[in-house]
């Protein structure tokens, strides 16, 4: 299935859904299965925790008020729901604390979108074996990374929410190889979704809505999908077009090369990373500097006197305002409140994150303690490096540590073991199902191209 050398600049959306529509199981090598599978698994945990979260219960109330036929199942509940309005919700879910998966360059988190997609739609469906699933999860990956790597950082720094704009594009291509829509009909899928792109990034300092974005993309792709089955056309060259086409209107530029070059060889899915951190991505390193300081020089809080992060030019306006306790969402997003949990906890995970700690008077002073800036060799290393940080301790009795990490963990260059990414899954789930309901989603997921249909699992998932 790899596309022509020769028509790599024209026709990408084209392109992109001739991919996702004949994409099959057989064609996709046993590493990116295996990945995917991870990606699964760290989907659900992220969903199942997600779904105990009160901006994700806001969302549910409203879908439950609807009283639509129930059709596809709210993860983490024994409820059922519209199609539509179960996505919205899942996929909000696993947006909801900042611990679903990333792929740098397109700066999408792929499986908060592409696994809800996927189960609601079997469940839709009627019938879908694991096999389904796992390309259809795939085809996402696939489409959404890319386009989105065709975008890059620009936007994000024209204040665009990758995650809202290029998301629906994941979902969209979900959703169509879920469904076996042909090509002409996965493109007007791609058409329709990528015209409900959206998602401003002022809501990472203190509003619900962020979370939100996730569950409007995801919703955005499926509907895209159902109306393409039914004739609804789409724009044509979604991608590409110069006036009005994605990456013209939020990345000021039409970079369609990336978007396809490698198509069904280069696996974007394996580009895919997971997070070690209930945090955005961007900080990551610059809090893995700081604990492997303190780790190796038996630091404890008391001893700093001040701390320094040298970060990407994107990652310091994204991360880098002054902290203030605006909510639960702007800790998770500034450097500040991040790198003040690991020297004050050791962690950044799901506990560092609640309403009374984002608040504590000792968390406030500490992060005034704490100081980042643009660093210029960073920076001039370019995109692939945008999470790269160098952190600067500075101890009470006059000592200076100084930390650099390239790749944060958890990246494809630096990546967890599987078993981390299981026992982050285990963390997660334990607040929803019970430890045998626990295993037995590990052990559905870990064999799921064995599986005939999706009951078992989602029999599992239902606390």
């Amino acid at each position: 299935m790899t596309i022509p050398s020769s028509s790599l600049n024209n026709n990408a959306s084209e392109q992109l859904a001739g991919f996702c529509a004949n994409l099959r199981f057989e064609d996709i090598p046993a590493d990116v299965i295996a990945h995917i599978k991870l990606s699964i698994l760290d989907g659900l945990g992220c969903c199942l925790v997600g779904s105990t979260l009160p901006w994700t219960r806001k969302v549910r109330d409203m879908i439950d008020a609807e009283d639509a036929a129930p059709i596809a199942s709210l993860l983490g509940s024994s409820d059922k729901v519209s199609l539509s309005g179960a996505i919205l919700v899942n996929a909000t879910a696993g947006h909801a604390f900042e611990l679903d998966d990333i792929h740098r360059e397109a700066i999408l988190h792929p499986n908060s979108i592409a696994v809800p997609v996927a189960l609601n739609t079997a469940q839709f469906l009627g019938s879908a074996s694991g096999k389904d699933i796992l390309t259809a999860i795939i085809a996402g990956y696939e489409v959404g990374n890319r386009v989105g790597a065709a975008a890059g950082t620009d936007l994000l720094l024209r204040g665009f929410h990758p995650q809202g704009a290029v998301g629906p594009f994941c979902g969209a291509a979900t959703a169509s190889n879920m469904m076996r829509l042909n090509a002409d009909k996965t493109r007007d899928a791609l058409g329709i979704a990528g015209s409900f792109g959206s998602g401003l990034m002022a809501a990472q300092e203190g509003a619900m809505v962020k979370r939100l974005h996730s569950g409007h993309a995801a919703e955005a792709g499926v509907r895209g999908a159902l109306l393409a089955k039914r004739g609804f056309t789409g724009i044509s060259d979604v991608v590409e077009a110069e006036y009005g086409g994605f990456l013209s209107t939020f990345s000021g530029g039409v970079n369609t090369e990336r978007a396809t070059a490698g198509l069904g060889s280069t696996w974007e899915t394996l580009a895919t990373g997971f997070k070690p951190h209930a945090t955005v991505t961007s900080i990551h390193s610059a809090l893995d500097a700081l604990g492997m300081i303190m780790r190796d020089n038996n630091l404890v809080v008391g001893d700093i006197a001040h701390i320094h992060a040298g970060v990407s030019h994107p990652t310091h306006v994204h991360c880098a305002w002054p902290y203030k306790a605006q909510s639960i969402t702007a800790a998770q997003m500034n450097i500040y409140y991040g790198l003040a949990m690991i020297a004050l906890f050791g962690v950044a995970f799901v506990q560092q994150f609640d309403a009374d700690k984002i608040s504590d008077p000792d968390v406030m002073a500490f992060t005034k303690c704490i100081t980042a800036s643009v660093d210029p060799d960073i920076e001039a290393r370019g995109h692939a490096f945008r999470h790269m940080a160098r952190v600067r301790v500075e101890t009470a009795d006059g000592q200076t540590f100084e930390r650099e990490v390239t790749h944060r963990r958890g990246s494809p260059e630096n990546p967890i073991s599987p078993a981390e990414v299981i026992a982050k899954f285990r963390t997660l789930a334990a607040s929803v199902l019970t430890p045998d309901a626990t295993n037995d989603v590990i052990t559905i997921v870990d064999t799921l191209d064995d599986q005939q249909d999706m009951s078992t699992l989602m029999q599992a998932l239902t606390p």
